[in-house]
């Protein structure tokens, strides 16, 4: 079996007890997909690639260079996608100052952000829910807004993927053990299919990134590689 992402977090109990056990099986795509693009904004990628260590220096949120060599990714996802007539959705965040409701993360252990002083991080701030370039709405396509972690939360999400005869979830975007997560659970328990490109989702720790796709390929999605996901887009566009 080739080896995945996780395999170098799991213990050798944890790679025994796999080994014990039935082979996971995948949910696998159904009949009409679509293509959710979670968090690709500003804050979790900053203006430049950056190492890590260096980005939170200006961007606290930063996913460094992980996220920059994942939109890489996730720009050839969506543009196949578009090929192929399938739709893609696109979340951020709802700021705080624009609708009044604090952000979801505000009072958890005590962490708020620190206060806008200079005008540069004033600019900062004002764009960090923007979505970047590279994961960019076009024209018509839907982009949503929510207050919690998850894309369903507080959204008509499902309602459209319902109204549009959607029944699989493609999901791209940060974190992975945020809303990425909290995103596919929500799928998963509306009763999609969900499906997690590994190339193009990413996080602020490879341990966490790691751990969370592989309880995700476990429980509630198909973890599976943007080859795999663009084989059976192109699928769609032969139909």
């Amino acid at each position: 079996m080739a080896e995945r992402v996780w395999d170098a977090f799991l213990s050798e109990r944890d790679m025994a007890h796999l080994a014990a056990s039935p082979p996971t099986t995948r949910y696998g795509f159904g009949r009409k997909a679509a293509v959710l693009s979670v968090d690709n904004y500003r804050k979790a990628v900053g203006d430049e690639p950056e190492p890590l260590l260096e980005a939170i220096k200006t961007w606290p949120g930063s996913t460094g260079l992980d996220g920059w060599a994942a939109l890489e990714r996730i720009e050839q996802l969506l543009a196949t996608a578009r090929e192929c007539g399938v739709e893609v959705v696109h979340l951020t965040a709802l700021a705080a100052e624009e609708s009044g409701i604090p952000a979801w993360g505000a009072k958890i252990g005590g962490r708020h952000a620190p206060p806008v002083r200079t005008p540069e991080e004033a600019d900062r701030h004002r764009r960090r829910l923007d979505i970047v370039e590279q994961a960019a709405p076009l024209p018509g396509e839907v982009v949503l807004k929510k207050t919690g972690p998850s894309a369903f939360f507080g959204t008509p999400l499902a309602a459209h993927l319902i109204g549009q005869g959607v029944d699989t979830i493609i999901v791209c975007g940060e974190s992975v053990s945020g809303c990425v997560r909290a995103t596919v659970v929500d799928g998963r328990s509306h009763r999609f299919n969900v499906v997690v490109v590994e190339d193009c989702v990413y996080d602020r720790h490879e341990a966490s990134r790691a751990i969370n796709l592989f309880d995700m390929d476990q429980k509630y999605a198909d973890v599976i590689s943007l080859d795999e996901v663009t084989a059976w887009l192109l699928t769609q566009r032969r139909r």
